[in-house]
C-alpha cells in the first residue's frame, strides 16, 4: 500500500470558483498502484502555503503529488516551492514527462515540474489539466512502487539479467 497525499494549487479552485477535475482523476488513477489517498487539499499559487503543505506532508505520506502550478505565468510557483524542500531531484521522472509530452504537444516544454524527494518522501509535480495529468501519470505510474521502495531502503537490486 502506498500513502499518497495530492496536492491541488489553484487561486480558484481554492476559492471555490473553479472545480478541480485534475485532483480526484489523480485519486481515481492511483487505485491502479493499491495507492492510499491519506490526504487531498486545494490551496492556491502561494509559494509559502505550498511549501508548509509539502513538508507536512511529507511526514505521513509515502508519495506527494500536486497539480497545476507548473507553467510560465507569474503565479506558477509550485516548482518553486517543491526545490525549496527536496533534498534531491529525481530529474528522469520529469523529464520522461515532458518527452513523452512533447509527442502531443510542443507547449510540453514550458512545463517547469519537478520530482524530488524530501525524507522518505516522493514529491512530484503533474500539469494542472485533466488530459495533462492522465498523459503524465500514464508515463510514471509503473515506477512508482519500485521508487518509493528504493525511497524506503529497499536493499535489493534495481538491475535485472
Amino acid at each position: 500500500m502506498i500513502t499518497v497525499a495530492v496536492l491541488t494549487l489553484s487561486d480558484k479552485g481554492s476559492k471555490g470558483e473553479r472545480e478541480d477535475l485534475s485532483g480526484p482523476l489523480i485519486q481515481n488513477i492511483l487505485k491502479g498502484i493499491n495507492g492510499e489517498i491519506r490526504f487531498y487539499d486545494v490551496l492556491p499559487d502561494e509559494k509559502e502555503l505550498i511549501k508548509g503543505k509539502l513538508i507536512e506532508y511529507a511526514e505521513k505520506v509515502d508519495l506527494i503529488l500536486t497539480t497545476g502550478g507548473t507553467g510560465l505565468s507569474p503565479r506558477d510557483v509550485t516548482p518553486d516551492a517543491t526545490i525549496e524542500v527536496i533534498d534531491r531531484q529525481v530529474t528522469g521522472i520529469a523529464e520522461a514527462m515532458r518527452f513523452e509530452g512533447y509527442k502531443k504537444t510542443k507547449r510540453a516544454m514550458l512545463s517547469r515540474a519537478v520530482a524530488g524527494v524530501r525524507g522518505r518522501t516522493l514529491i512530484i509535480n503533474l500539469p494542472g489539466s485533466p488530459k495533462a495529468v492522465k498523459e503524465n501519470l500514464e508515463v510514471i505510474i509503473d515506477i512508482l512502487p519500485h521508487a518509493i521502495e528504493k525511497i524506503k531502503g529497499d536493499p535489493s537490486e534495481c538491475g535485472t539479467q
